[in-house]
């Protein structure tokens, strides 16, 4: 019987067996022939933009992209033919034509998809005359788009619409001027943008990257009439090495804290550490409101993203009140340092608060009125996992010789819990230890199991707390977070506790995290954190000593102040 699901073809003159639902280019893969692209994302974006894929097919009389053209019985295929050849070199020709080269100080060197196709199909001219567009964007937004790197891939509009559902992107203009910007006629500081970074992500060049802190920090540093004092969150960990070159047991907190205390930083704590305090107060409101049932208004949402409520804020306002009030770490980790620099420090010395982050939209959340105590920031400067790691550079600092040196106390202790905050998953599985009260591995183990773990879109999970069935759903994206929204407004859905993370997977991928992130590399990334969470000997984090010292001297009686957010 024929086996009419594949189909047989050759591809420079191997003889291929194929699903026919396959485009030449998964077909090639097959074969271990590599066919360059540029645009092209699995799924997401197979439009042939770019038309670096381009091949030759016999019997048809112009070239076809292979990302986006189905395989065929008997089909001839040539990846490589003069013809085929020479319109790839031509076409990255006339990309690079209106492209800005400035490779030597772009943050992609040596990362760039348009320069590592380039090298490869050795071109080393550009016969065509360089137009560059003008460059005019918001250089205070914490994302800044580049117009004059700009490929027309369309990575980032189709990333913006399919994948977190935001359509901040789209394409503008027409003929010769056909570009990439804002949708709508808008500047991006009028717009929905959540700030969540995946367009960044996704950028094969430098079009797109987080705004450059770092010398205020530097400056901070040398400034000795200032304390600088910087948290780690904890997705950092499971990605800061990748950059420089690092194995993962090579590249871990100890050794960042040693590169961090060189450069001149005072102290160095950890976010995993007001991790568990965030939990320690989510999970007390939400107890609150489950005792009260009646009066409240379910579900109750997550407060740690800062693009999830962004968001909501925008897309969903008539919900703001059933975020959590709690604030996020990373500012909770600001108020207590700053709180206690307020009641230790001399008055001519200031602390200076810095955050190393996976995450772009944590540059906007430092400046929310809500985040200021006082009147005081109380964040004052946010540097992501690519930014540190160009400050290491920068220093000459020699990894290698680098000692494993012990965060400072005492905000260095943290749980497992804490750790796993930065995985999708992560804060409802440590709410849920909060609220069970149990650190037996078994019940760990059944709590991990409920469903809160994975990378599905959408997780519901039902569990007992004490005589009450409580019904919890995980988010993954912002894309399935407005299809969840849609149907709790509509009554088609019922949660107590939701949780939402802007970015699939978590914060191991956020939009301040080294790319390309390949599967392999989300997959070590997301192991990385639950490692640490299997070996920390403090699961829960309601018995962090710390913690249970904080509620009992600095926070006594200004919990609320300094560790939520006005309704």
């Amino acid at each position: 019987m024929v086996n009419t699901e594949r189909v047989k073809l050759t591809i420079d003159g191997i003889q291929i067996e194929a699903d026919r639902r396959s485009t030449i280019l998964q077909a090639a893969a097959l074969a271990g022939i590599r066919i360059p692209t540029l645009c092209y994302l699995k799924g997401i974006n197979e439009i042939g933009a770019c038309r670096v894929c381009v091949v030759e097919v016999e019997g048809y009389a112009k070239l076809v992209t292979a990302c986006n053209n189905r395989v065929k019985e008997g089909m001839m295929v040539h990846t490589n033919s003069p013809k085929a050849r020479k319109t790839r070199r031509t076409n990255v020709q006339l990309i690079l034509s209106q492209h800005n080269s400035n490779c030597a100080y772009c943050v992609r060197s040596g990362n760039c998809s348009l320069q590592s196709v380039a090298n490869d199909l050795n071109i080393m001219d550009v016969p065509f005359v360089k137009e560059l567009p003008k460059n005019c964007w918001n250089m205070e937004f914490p994302l800044i788009r580049d117009y004059t790197k700009c490929i027309k891939c369309m990575r980032c509009v189709q990333i913006c619409d399919k994948i977190q559902s935001v359509n901040i992107w789209d394409v503008v203009n027409t003929g010769s001027r056909t570009t990439v910007d804002v949708s709508g006629n808008r500047k991006i500081e009028e717009s929905d943008c959540a700030v969540c970074g995946q367009c960044i992500t996704h950028c094969p060049v430098g079009a797109l990257r987080e705004r450059d802190d770092t010398e205020h920090v530097l400056d901070a540093i040398a400034d000795k009439d200032k304390i600088t004092v910087v948290q780690i969150a904890p997705a950092v960990r499971a990605a800061w090495g990748e950059s420089i070159g690092l194995a993962p047991e090579f590249a871990t907190v100890k050794r960042l804290a040693s590169a961090l205390r060189k450069m001149g930083f005072d102290y160095i704590f950890d976010t995993n550490f007001s991790a568990d305090l965030t939990i320690m107060e989510e999970g007390s409101e939400f107890l609150e409101k489950l005792k009260n049932r009646e009066n409240e208004t379910f579900p109750m949402f997550t407060s740690c993203c800062p693009g999830w409520v962004r968001f909501m804020k925008s897309q969903y306002p008539d919900m703001v009140d059933q975020l959590s009030t709690a604030k996020s770490p990373q500012q909770m980790f600001g108020t207590v340092l700053k709180e206690e620099a307020r009641m230790n420090t001399e008055e001519h010395r200031r602390t200076m608060v810095v955050s190393i982050m996976p995450c772009t939209a944590k540059k906007a959340e430092i400046r929310r009125p809500e985040h200021f105590t006082d009147g005081e920031q109380d964040v004052d400067y946010v540097l992501t996992t690519t930014e540190i790691t160009r400050m290491i550079k920068e220093a000459g600092i020699d990894l290698n010789e680098m000692p494993s040196e012990a965060l400072d106390m005492p905000f260095g202790l943290s749980s497992g819990a804490g750790a796993i905050f930065g995985v999708t998953g992560g804060v409802t599985e440590a709410v849920l230890r909060r609220l069970v009260g149990s650190s037996r591995q078994e019940d760990l183990e059944n709590i991990s199991f409920t469903g809160v773990r994975g990378v599905d879109g959408i997780k519901e999970a039902t569990v007992t707390l004490g005589d009450r069935e409580v019904k919890i759903a995980v988010v993954n994206g912002l894309r399935c977070a407005d299809e969840v929204m849609r149907k709790i407004q509509s009554g088609e859905l019922y949660y107590d506790f939701v949780e939402v993370m802007a970015c699939k997977r978590g914060c191991i991928i956020g939009g301040g995290q080294p790319v390309p992130i390949g599967p392999r590399t989300k997959k070590a990334r997301l192991e990385g954190l639950y490692k640490i969470d299997t070996v920390a000997q403090i699961k829960l984090s309601n018995q962090n000593p710390i913690i249970q010292t904080l509620y009992g001297g600095l926070l006594k009686g200004k919990e609320h102040k300094l560790l939520h957010n006005e309704k």
